[in-house]
């Protein structure tokens, strides 16, 4: 069998930008091949003008799709839940009123946090130093289960914070999850220890005593694995042997990029400007 029939294509940020979306799917290098499919790195609704209409549309790819959540999915889940409010930038309104809105939340809510595959490991923003793949994955699995599980609402209402701000394995109860959720969904700076600062949301720059989670050293990643990631609009494309940055800034007028699992190929299309910078 040809090897492109089995291509995998790995699709940043869409934060509610269906258009874009549409066109991407549409281009020829993933068109072209019906068997291929489709990872979304997280964040597939808010910001953005059809977050209903983007959620429809990766749902409706069924299996050919596989999603890791990001921080505005579990934002959606929370105020569905009642355990969050919605924020004067949100587009998060017209999921709620949709008539299939049950279920398309009961579909969101059972999305994994990330996800492993040919050498590539998939999470929204980063993973903690002293993970490797494996306890990536069973710690993801653990999050995965309380969010698919019946008590799934009040869950959500445990999970905003910024503490525990640095990974433990003796943390139990709320601050374990929160600590999972933080690391996988939120994560960008963190000092020399992996301590997450939450309120860099800037390019990586000279900032004294933190760094982008990806150059914490001592990290257990093993070699030969790469992290795929979004979340990260103002650090844009990077590629690299160990970590990828696929969150190109589609809301801010730049791009909305896929990436060929194979090869690291890239397609991107152009996207208007739906937030301006500083805007976050």
């Amino acid at each position: 069998m040809n090897a492109k029939h089995n291509d995998i294509w790995i699709i940043g940020d869409l934060q509610g930008c269906l258009a874009p979306l549409e066109a991407l799917l549409a281009h020829p290098d993933i068109a072209g091949n019906p068997e291929s499919r489709l990872w979304f790195a997280g964040d597939m609704v808010n910001r953005g003008p059809d977050s209903l209409g983007a959620l429809r549309k990766v749902k409706s790819l069924g299996k050919r799709a596989i999603c890791v959540l990001g921080n505005h999915d579990l934002h959606l889940l929370a105020v569905a839940a009642g355990a969050g409010t919605l924020k004067k930038s949100d587009t998060l309104r017209p999921i709620l009123d949709a008539p299939d809105a049950d279920e398309l939340l009961d579909w969101l809510r059972r999305r994994p946090l990330a996800h492993y595959e040919q050498g590539h490991l998939m999470v929204h923003a980063g993973v903690f130093k002293t993970w490797n793949t494996a306890t990536t994955l069973a710690l993801a699995a653990e999050a995965h289960e309380v969010l698919a599980g019946p008590d799934w609402k009040s869950a959500l209402g445990k999970l905003y914070g910024n503490t525990p701000d640095i990974w433990d394995d003796a943390l139990r109860g709320d601050d374990r999850l929160r600590a999972i959720i933080n690391i996988l969904t939120r994560m960008r700076m963190c000092d020399a220890q992996g301590r997450l600062e939450f309120s860099h949301k800037g390019a990586p720059g000279k900032n004294p005593g933190i760094m982008p989670w990806f150059d914490v050293p001592g990290r257990a990643m093993e070699r030969g694995t790469t992290i795929v990631f979004g979340h990260w609009s103002t650090l844009g494309l990077m590629v690299r042997p160990d970590a990828i940055c696929l969150d190109t800034g589609c809301i801010w007028g730049r791009q909305l990029t896929a990436m060929r699992l194979r090869d690291h190929g890239l397609v991107d299309v152009p996207c208007p400007q739906q937030r301006r910078p500083g805007k976050h």
